[in-house]
């Protein structure tokens, strides 16, 4: 980890359609210019542990971050990625809780780090931040809830297609189609939530299927609608 060596400017990921931040007046966005500290974290970083106290959640300038949570035998459990404009670790603060998960970089990252303090002026002070926060949180909470009704409800193999259509979803394609994320085999299996083994045998099933193809880490989707009726999964859904 090292201080970033170009702080980067708010102004521009503020003004982001996604932003959490867009509706800060600009005095709001100068006081968070000067309050928050950014850093370079490499791949492998890990950002806290769960289970840590944290004082401040983070904003994605650049990079992937993973948020996972550690079973009882060790194995991780992916939940969700953040990237460019993303926070996470907010929810911990505003509970007042332990952190949930894990932050790990899966790609050199800049990130932003923005203290709790902070994060409750602007929940007191600014309605329309405050109601973009509550509705972060409840479509995290929805999608919770939506995978442990496919945890419950559909079969590996369908789980697998529908995170291959959620990646391509998330991180968009390259012209040629490959996922512009690149996966182990084990996170794969730590987001579908199986064996390693079985993914890696089901991504064969899928290549033989011609429903993708695969060049070591780099998955190339071929056909869309056949990953959609493979895991069950529409347009709209």
């Amino acid at each position: 980890m090292k201080i970033a060596p170009n702080t980067p400017n708010c102004n521009i990921c503020l003004e982001a359609p996604n932003s959490i931040f867009r509706h800060l007046s600009k005095e709001e966005r100068d006081e968070l210019m000067f309050e928050k500290s950014c850093t370079f974290q490499r791949r492998s970083n890990i950002i806290y542990h769960e289970g840590n106290r944290i004082n401040g959640f983070y904003c994605v300038s650049s990079g992937v971050i993973k948020l996972y949570k550690t079973g009882i035998d060790g194995k991780e459990q992916i939940i969700r990625f953040a990237q460019k404009n993303d926070i996470f670790g907010y929810r911990s603060v505003l509970s007042g809780e332990m952190a949930c998960t894990t932050a790990k970089v899966i790609t050199d990252a800049t990130l932003c780090y923005i203290s709790s303090n902070h994060l409750f002026k602007l929940v007191k002070t600014n309605p329309n931040f405050s109601i973009e926060l509550m509705q972060l949180a409840c479509r995290e909470l929805g999608e919770a809830n939506k995978f442990i009704l496919d945890i419950a409800q559909k079969s590996v193999r369908e789980r697998l297609a529908e995170v291959l259509l959620l990646l391509r979803e998330t991180f968009d394609l390259e012209p040629d189609g490959t996922l512009k994320i690149t996966l182990t085999r084990e996170e794969l299996s730590n987001i579908v939530g199986t064996a390693t083994e079985s993914v890696i045998r089901l991504l064969s099933e899928f290549k033989q299927d011609n429903l993708i193809d695969i060049n070591g880490r780099k998955i190339r989707i071929i056909n869309i609608k056949g990953l959609q009726k493979t895991g069950n999964v529409y347009d709209g859904h």
